[in-house]
C-alpha cells in the first residue's frame, strides 16, 4: 500500500500531467480540461498519438503475458499510470494466479485509484508504492515487502524512460533498479523516438516541456544502451507493434515511433 509516512500528494489541475494525458489518449475519463488542451496540441503535431498509446498498452500485455508463460511470477511495474483494464496483474494472474505484482507511480490520481490495482487473485498478491522513478532505492525497499529478490523479477518501465532525462540520470536509474534483482530477472521497456520525424517530435517534446514535464526521446542506439549487459530475447529491439504481435494485422503500424524490447539479466 502507499507509504503512510509520506503526505498524500495534491492533484494539481492547473497544469497538464503526462499520466492524465495518456489516459485521454486511451479514451479514459481521469483527466481535466488542462490535460485535454495539451493532449490536443500533441495530437495536432502527431495525429497517430492515440494509436501509439493503444499499441504501447498492447505491448505491455504481450510482454507481461510472455514472461508469465516463461515462468516469471514476480513483476515490478514502474510508471503504472491510471488503471486501465486489463491491468498488468490481471494479465499475468490470468496465466499464473499466484503471481505477485508491485505497482509504482508518482501521480496522485493513480494513488486515488490504487485500490483497483490491488484487487489480486486469491493466490497472488499486489501492492502499490507512491514513488518517483528517480527514487530507485525507495522503490526497491518498498518492493521487498512483497517480492522475494531470491527469485526472478520482471522490471517493467513501459513508456516511462522518455520522461527521465539524461540530466536525471536515466541510465543510472535503470542500473540501480536492476542491480539488486537476481540473475534470471527481466527488463521490459518501450520508448518514444524521433528517429523518423525529428521535427514532429521536437514539437511534441516542447508541448510537454512547456507543461512542466521533462521529456527526452532517444535514438535506437540510445534505447539499446538501457539493455547493456543484458541478453535481449527474441525478437530483440523492435517497433512496438512488431514485438511478438498477436496477429499480422498489428504489424500494419510498424513505423509507429516507439521502440520496445525485453532482456534478461
Amino acid at each position: 500500500m502507499p507509504d503512510a509516512e509520506r503526505p498524500v500528494p495534491i492533484i494539481d489541475t492547473s497544469r497538464p500531467h503526462s499520466a492524465r494525458m495518456y489516459d485521454w489518449f486511451l479514451g479514459g475519463k481521469d483527466n481535466y480540461p488542462v490535460d485535454w488542451e495539451a493532449a490536443e496540441q500533441v495530437k495536432s503535431f502527431f495525429p497517430q498519438v492515440a494509436e501509439l498509446a493503444r499499441a504501447n498498452r498492447s505491448f505491455m500485455h504481450r510482454a507481461s503475458r510472455a514472461l508469465a508463460q516463461m515462468g516469471v511470477r514476480q513483476f515490478l511495474d514502474i510508471g503504472t499510470g491510471i488503471p486501465t483494464e486489463p491491468n498488468l496483474h490481471q494479465v499475468v494472474q490470468g496465466v499464473a494466479p499466484q503471481s505477485k505484482v508491485v505497482y509504482v507511480d508518482n501521480d496522485p490520481i493513480v494513488l486515488r485509484h490504487a485500490q483497483a490495482l490491488l484487487k489480486s487473485s486469491d493466490e497472488g498478491q499486489t501492492a502499490y508504492i507512491q514513488a518517483d522513478a528517480r527514487e530507485p532505492e525507495l522503490i526497491i525497499e518498498g518492493a521487498r515487502k512483497t517480492l522475494s529478490f531470491d527469485e526472478p523479477v520482471a522490471l517493467s518501465m513501459v513508456a516511462l524512460l522518455h520522461f527521465v532525462t539524461d540530466a536525471d540520470g536515466a541510465f543510472d536509474v535503470v542500473g540501480r533498479l536492476l542491480e539488486p534483482l537476481p540473475a534470471g530477472s527481466y527488463l521490459v521497456i518501450s520508448h518514444a523516438t524521433a528517429d523518423f520525424d525529428p521535427d514532429t517530435w521536437h514539437a511534441v517534446v516542447d508541448v510537454y516541456r512547456n507543461s512542466g514535464t521533462p521529456v527526452q526521446v532517444r535514438s535506437r542506439a540510445e534505447f539499446a544502451k538501457f539493455f547493456s549487459g543484458l541478453n535481449l530475447i527474441e525478437p530483440g529491439i523492435e517497433f512496438v507493434t512488431n514485438w511478438r504481435p498477436d496477429s499480422t494485422a498489428q504489424m500494419q503500424g510498424d513505423r509507429l515511433p516507439l521502440y520496445a524490447g525485453v532482456a534478461q539479466k
